[in-house]
């Protein structure tokens, strides 16, 4: 008989005293959700939990139960039994750490990229689900936890922001249902939403402001790209973190099937987040092609000792043949 790999990771999981949990650089909604949700449920459990973050969590996600005891200073890692990677489908996002990381064991990967780099003792990948979310309320019932409205909250946000608010074609009614066992344990929709989305600062929206000023559109305005240059975040007083959602803007326009958004950091590396809609634009493949990965219709990669405008160039290359065909 075949045994499911979350099952696996459950019996991992309670077996060990210490885990140590983590997720990917630059954590979006998914990520950060994930992570405090599941460390409230091992502590429920009785288990010893260290969140660890290669940064303090940003102020857009500050509102999410438990986001203070995201600690960025690594402690020994001999005293861990257990590390578990949440939502991060290459070890290269564990950050400058990850090598230092991987020599916990057993160490677990939960993830539900498409793109997936396998790592890691042992794995739960699975792309079809809309979210690392869903996965952490599955697992929490194969440990036959009880979810609190801390750990539940930290779901329904983690759900809510991979899915866009349940807009993006990775929904599913399992999606649905999983949000519904969430409500019935006290969690407001209106209230994760307004954190969520209405959650600007001044500083945020004039780097907004900037950023959309950038917009290129071309193949008749099929295909959108925006980008942040690193003097932005500087002349905003703004992180990285702060420019996430920002890339759903060129998408929302009618005629745009596919959506490019180039950030450069402070060290020079350009991110690169793409975004399309339908079938018929795997943007995932594009991602590949540079390194990185994705679902079909939200990916990126990253690229070092470039210029945004050399990314603009080879990106041009790859999506203008997608958008005309």
């Amino acid at each position: 008989m075949t045994i499911h790999p979350r099952d696996e990771i459950v019996r991992a999981l309670k077996s060990a005293n210490n885990v140590l949990l983590i997720t990917h650089i630059h954590p979006d909604g998914d990520a950060l959700g994930s992570q405090l949700a599941l460390g409230n449920i091992l502590r429920s459990l009785g288990k010893r939990v260290f969140l660890y973050g290669e940064e303090q969590v940003g102020h857009m996600y500050r509102f999410l139960p438990g986001s203070a005891e995201v600690d960025s200073s690594l402690p020994p890692l001999d005293g861990f039994d257990c590390g578990v990677a949440l939502d991060c489908g290459d070890s290269n996002r564990l950050g400058a750490n990850r090598d230092s990381l991987l020599t916990v064991h057993p160490f677990v990967v939960i993830d539900h990229h498409l793109g997936h780099q396998e790592f890691g003792d042992l794995r739960w990948i699975a792309p079809e689900r809309a979210s690392t979310g869903e996965m952490v309320y599955d697992l929490a019932q194969a440990l036959g936890a009880e979810l609190s409205l801390e750990a539940a909250y930290c779901l329904y946000a983690a759900i809510v922001s991979d899915t866009g608010s349940f807009k993006y074609s990775s929904t599913t009614a399992d999606t649905f249902r999983i949000a519904g066992e969430l409500l019935r344990k006290g969690v407001k929709p209106a209230e994760v939403c307004g954190k969520l989305f209405d959650n600007f600062t001044v500083k945020r929206l004039s780097l907004m402001r900037l950023v959309l000023d950038t917009l290129q559109l071309f193949a008749e305005d099929r295909l959108a790209i925006i980008a942040a240059p690193q003097d932005f975040f500087v002349k905003t007083g703004t992180a990285q973190a702060d420019a996430e959602t920002f890339i759903n803007y060129p998408r929302s326009l009618d005629t745009v099937k596919i959506a490019a958004f180039l950030k450069e950091s402070e060290s020079g590396l350009v991110s690169v987040s793409l975004r399309s809609k339908g079938t018929a634009y795997d943007v995932a493949e594009v991602a590949a092609a540079f390194g990185g990965g994705g679902h079909r219709n939200a990916a990126g990669f990253k690229l070092g000792e470039t210029t945004i405008a050399e990314v603009r160039e080879k990106l041009l290359g790859e999506l203008l043949p997608l958008v005309t065909r």
